[in-house]
């Protein structure tokens, strides 16, 4: 049987009711036609599921009472953070969605020398809660009850200067030697895992992640595109460390 799962910001406990936000009206009411009595499922990234009932749906909104509370046990022991080049529309879409289904933890989005897209303050702001948006859905269709944390978008040196002193720090590279199966168990350390935006990165991007720690990483002898780049390292690294068997 489908669990019917949405997302919702505010605060869950068992026992109370709940005025559903508009974007699980739009989902639970109007997509999927739910109305009163139909049991749905609710979750705020606090790493549980909320069991719910529909008490109330009408045309401008709904109410819901919560039964019970189930913690959800899937996050991966693995904790990879994406620092990825803004792509461009849905390609940076896609990538948030698939990279949270394999369950990453964080995305840190970077501009480059050849990232294709520009974000002033007010564009980088709105691009952030629609990236937000994408990646609380994808835990939603995932079963995942905790949301990766995603940055607001920064220079690429910004981005690597802040990352966590003890992470694994790879970037792939087709000529490099290392590949997945010659690197020590990262487990208890965050992995970040680098891929630049639709040009590539360039010499000067290079030199700034070397400097910040970065290793080449090789996944074989081809160049990957920016969207598959990323979900094929997390894949390895999740079938080699993590909890992809």
């Amino acid at each position: 049987m489908r669990v019917i799962r949405s997302h919702v910001e505010e605060p869950l406990a068992v026992g109370t009711r709940l005025a559903l936000p508009e974007a699980a009206v739009g989902h639970l009411l109007r997509t999927l036609r739910l109305g009163a009595g139909d049991p749905c499922v609710l979750f705020n990234g606090d790493g549980f599921d909320y069991a719910c009932r529909i008490v109330s749906a009408g045309k401008r909104g709904g109410e819901v009472e919560v039964l019970a509370a189930h913690e959800v046990r899937n996050e991966s022991a693995l904790r990879i953070v994406l620092l990825q080049g803004v792509a461009r529309g849905e390609k940076m879409d896609w990538i948030l969605q698939k990279a949270t289904e394999l369950g990453v933890a964080g995305f840190v989005p970077v501009a480059s020398d050849r990232s294709e897209v520009r974000l002033d303050a007010a564009r980088a702001e709105k691009r952030l809660a629609h990236w937000q948006g994408v990646v609380a859905s994808a835990c939603a269709q995932a079963g995942r009850a905790v949301i990766p944390d995603v940055a607001a978008p920064r220079p690429l040196a910004e981005a690597a200067a802040g990352l966590p002193a003890d992470a694994l720090r790879l970037t792939l590279d087709p000529a490099a030697s290392a590949a997945v199966r010659a690197l020590a168990d990262p487990s208890g350390r965050p992995v970040v895992v680098a891929i630049g935006p639709e040009g590539g990165w360039s010499p000067r991007d290079r030199t700034v992640l070397a400097e910040a720690g970065f290793e080449g990483l090789r996944l074989g002898p081809r160049i990957l595109r920016t969207e598959t780049a990323g979900i094929a390292a997390i894949s390895a690294l999740q079938a080699a460390f993590g909890d992809l068997a």
